[in-house]
């Protein structure tokens, strides 16, 4: 469902702007775009997990570790 821009009043202080990734309207000050759910920029978006490899890796690293001091 697309959005006229008639839909929308300016004199109330809500302007809008296009979403960067639906191009649907949402207000300026809009964290995340409500159509879409996708977050407008990179410091509103959540952190990113680490990848399942470099948790992995750590702990082979550390079993390595405690193997070696075990062994001496």
């Amino acid at each position: 469902m697309r959005w006229e821009d008639d839909e929308f009043d300016s004199e109330d202080g809500n302007d809008t702007i296009p979403c960067p990734y639906c191009q649907e309207p949402i207000h300026e000050d809009s964290q995340r775009c409500p159509h879409c759910e996708n977050y407008i920029s990179r410091e509103d978006a959540p952190p990113a997990r680490k990848p399942p490899w470099i948790v992995l890796g750590l702990l082979v690293c550390l079993l390595i570790v405690i193997l070696w001091i075990m062994n001496h």
